[in-house]
């Protein structure tokens, strides 16, 4: 059985360690990580088990290694664990940090190194996420395979070339949190006509899901299935009017592409 490690354990390295054990991928006993002193980290383990280790000891014994920190400690990490890494060539190393290419991590450590970079999103905690992968030239068939099980068991994953990454990242990365603001923003409109909040979230969040899953079954177009719903004069056209009034296309369409250009710096 293989070790499975993590360095990082925070939202998405935390959320992926969480889904593989709730899912029984892997076992509590064969996993390890590290995630400093903190108390997020203490809570993740009495969730889920695992053995906490420091970096360098997770670097040392893990077949397969997500590194899930910020890109802007990155660099620090990489110096820490480089010597380690460069004595276990076979380590399988599963990075999700925006904007860090396979180029720039084998200038980190070395140009032999197998590397899968990802970009999850957070329902992966839940078995519902959307993963972006890019294995480097050093991952065979099998490996990407292995790490692609992982992931599907989490959702689903798309492999990509590196060059679209930054705009797989803000569509199926960032995009939960403006799904997140439109829930938020018609709960607040039915709670402002009268609905409780409770039953307004509820109501929401259930249509979000609803809706999401008759496209993902039925294969038709958005506008084929928003129009199934508008008919002539009615309330559902109306309300698609004052969206396109406020120019709510243009604004998700220019927040996508804010969120490219922001990761691109």
């Amino acid at each position: 059985m293989q070790t499975i490690g993590f360095i990082g354990v925070g939202n998405m390295g935390g959320a992926i360690a969480r889904g593989l054990i709730s899912k029984n991928i892997i076992s509590p006993n064969n996993l390890i990580m590290s995630g400093g002193s903190g108390p997020r980290t203490a809570k993740l383990q009495a969730e889920i088990g695992g053995t906490l280790l420091s970096n360098i000891e997770v670097a040392k014994h893990a077949d397969i290694l997500f590194i899930g920190v910020k890109p802007v400690i990155m660099p620090a990490l990489l110096a820490e664990i480089k010597e380690t890494l460069a004595a276990r060539p076979n380590t399988l190393i599963v990075t999700m940090a925006v904007s860090l290419t396979i180029d720039w991590y084998e200038e980190q450590l070395s140009s032999t190194i197998k590397l899968i970079r990802t970009m999850p999103n957070t329902p992966v905690a839940v078995g519902a996420g959307m993963t972006s992968i890019i294995p480097n030239g050093n991952i065979s068939p099998n490996e990407l395979t292995s790490v692609q099980a992982f992931f599907n068991a989490l959702g689903k994953t798309v492999v990509i070339e590196e060059r679209l990454m930054d705009t797989a990242s803000a569509l199926a990365g960032s995009s939960p949190a403006l799904v997140d603001i439109f829930i938020e923003a018609l709960a607040d409109g039915a709670v402002a006509k009268g609905l409780p909040r409770a039953q307004a979230y509820e109501m929401a969040v259930q249509t979000i899901i609803g809706s999401a899953k008759l496209m993902q079954t039925t294969q038709l177009h958005p506008g084929e299935l928003k129009d199934q719903v508008c008919s002539p004069g009615g309330t559902t056209i109306e309300a698609v009017k004052t969206l396109e009034k406020h120019n709510f296309r243009y604004a998700v369409i220019d927040a996508i592409g804010q969120c490219v250009d922001k990761a691109k710096k």
